[in-house]
């Protein structure tokens, strides 16, 4: 039997997302223009980054992407089971995937989700924690030794090991920009697939540009991204595909043509200007 050939670093595993026939164009998400009019759309690039002004489509069609790919979610509730995404899970039916290579690794994102997702976190922690020491209080009550009390309590005592070992066992303390790098850390493997909606939300300046070397690292190493973003430092990410969605169907746009950038860059150049013409002076 022939052995699949690995891809190269950098390969992309979803090539492309096309667009079929269906959905009613009165409602939502196919009312949306850059939903609407979209044909196929390459994604033939490590990295891909979707733009553009709230309401374009760009965090819409990342979420019929996730239901289509059938990833996991980091969020308090999974993809299949979340009620605010029931039009994306229809849009993801209305959706074919081209892979070069199926992945199961990976998962999606939605910054807003980030924070019930380490609140189920801490809540297992919790349950983890009290099992953990019913058990040592119920064998001590009998006196029973503590091999066999380390017996009993060691799948609740190894998981919850491994949970701080993974995320460290203050996730939920932390700033919520220290929790989100932490969380990449912890979660981005070689050879994922990652959909990630506005992660620069949390993230600092200096934060994001390490969020920008954790690409470039898992590039590396086989990785996928797809990001919905407004940030103009993430954009910068090196041979990335931008697509803004402020066209219709979405075009490819260069970065230094990008509306975001000029604004950006205007503004820093000169923030008196900008902020007379917001006072009217």
């Amino acid at each position: 039997m022939s052995r699949r050939a690995r891809p190269e670093p950098g390969a992309p595993h979803l090539l492309s997302v096309e667009r079929r026939a269906g959905g009613d164009a009165h409602a939502f998400p196919f009312s949306v223009p850059a939903v609407r009019a979209l044909g196929t759309l390459d994604l033939r690039a490590p990295v891909t980054f979707f733009v553009g002004e709230n309401g374009s489509g760009k965090s819409t069609l990342l979420e019929g992407i996730a239901a289509a790919a059938g990833l996991p979610t980091v969020g308090s509730h999974d993809l299949d089971d979340d009620a605010s995404l029931g039009a994306q899970r229809a849009l993801g039916a209305a959706l074919r995937l081209a892979w070069r290579t199926r992945t199961r690794r990976g998962f999606f994102l939605r910054a807003e989700d980030f924070f019930g997702f380490t609140k189920r976190l801490a809540q297992l922690r919790a349950e983890l924690q009290g099992r953990v020491a019913e058990v040592e209080r119920e064998y001590r009550e009998q006196g029973r030794s503590a091999y066999a009390m380390g017996l009993a309590a060691g799948p609740a005592a190894g998981s919850l090991a491994e949970m701080e070992r993974r995320y460290g066992a203050d996730l939920d303390a932390m700033s919520h920009g220290q929790s989100f790098l932490k969380l990449f850390e912890a979660r981005f493997v070689p050879g994922g697939l990652y959909l990630l909606d506005e992660p620069e939300a949390p993230l600092s300046p200096h934060s994001q540009l390490a969020l920008l070397a954790m690409l470039g690292d898992m590039v590396a190493q086989d990785a996928q991204f797809v990001v919905a973003t407004h940030s103009p430092i993430l954009l910068a990410y090196p041979g990335a595909r931008i697509y803004s969605f402020d066209e219709s169907p979405p075009a490819v746009v260069p970065y230094d043509d990008l509306p975001h950038v000029a604004v950006t860059r205007d503004f820093l150049a000169a923030p008196e200007r900008y902020l007379r013409q917001l006072r009217g002076t």
